[in-house]
């Protein structure tokens, strides 16, 4: 039997807990939590995956989407890819998702809002705060017509460590992660490292991989494409789609299997 002053400490903190949970509902955050049954579905498949989430905007649980990512000091020919794939994602009724960064991100995010496609942004603060600043009121905007994101407490500030956080979930939570424009050092290579790691498809845009070396270092492996062009994304996401359902195919054929023959 547990002692009374450690039943006095739980009912205490339980109490402060239940406090704390009505504050955010009336500041309008919502939370919810890995046992959820919106929580978001593909995160739960990786060793990432946040014991909760607060959440401003839409919340779907089977939300269909990619991950768009890249240097924050873009180039031109960056800028236009990153919006050209976010414009052909929403074609596709796929969610585009990116971190609210400035550069890529921030052109994927508008590209989308301006096809009245959805998108989410996975953020590297509470999701009270805004930054960078200058992202203020794009991050409302996404709020209102999509989804905003954060794994942390609702006021914290961004740090070096919360950062490289919000790649893995961006990863976890969508079917693959395009590449547009990446440095030698940028933190892009952290979402890349990732999505290996949970087994998501990597699309990489030509120019990085002639450009870093970091880059060149997937070239070959699993789940990797390089290509030159938005449509060729769209190829690159079609072999994908396939060979997802004919894994799902497979294994559904296995089971009837094994249930026909026990």
């Amino acid at each position: 039997m547990p002692s009374v002053e450690y039943t006095a400490k739980a009912n205490a903190a339980w109490n402060q807990a239940k406090q704390k949970v009505a504050q955010w509902r009336a500041q309008g955050l919502d939370l919810v939590t890995v046992f959820d049954d919106r929580f978001p579905s593909r995160l739960r498949s990786v060793v990432d995956v946040p014991p909760f989430l607060f959440a401003k905007g839409s919340l779907l649980a089977n939300d269909l989407g990619v991950s768009v990512v890249g240097s924050r000091k873009c180039s031109p020919e960056g800028a236009r890819f990153a919006h050209d794939t976010a414009r052909m994602l929403c074609e596709r009724g796929l969610t585009v998702i990116a971190g609210l960064a400035e550069g890529v991100d921030s052109f994927a995010h508008r590209a989308a809002l301006e096809a009245d496609g959805r998108t989410v942004a996975f953020i590297g603060t509470g999701i009270n705060r805004c930054y960078p600043a200058s992202n203020r009121e794009l991050q409302k905007s996404i709020e209102e017509r999509g989804l905003v994101l954060s794994q942390f407490w609702p006021d914290s500030p961004p740090t070096k460590q919360t950062f490289p956080m919000r790649n893995a979930l961006m990863s976890g939570y969508g079917l693959a992660t395009v590449v547009v424009e990446a440095s030698e050092h940028s933190g892009t290579r952290i979402q890349a490292r990732q999505a290996q790691r949970h087994g998501r498809p990597l699309i990489f845009r030509d120019v990085v991989l002639e450009r870093t070396e970091w880059a060149q270092e997937y070239r070959n492996k699993p789940g990797v494409f390089v290509v030159h062009s938005v449509e060729e994304v769209g190829k690159a996401l079609d072999m994908i789609s396939f060979l997802d359902n004919n894994v799902d195919t497979l294994l559904e054929d296995i089971l009837d299997a094994k249930v026909q023959y026990a």
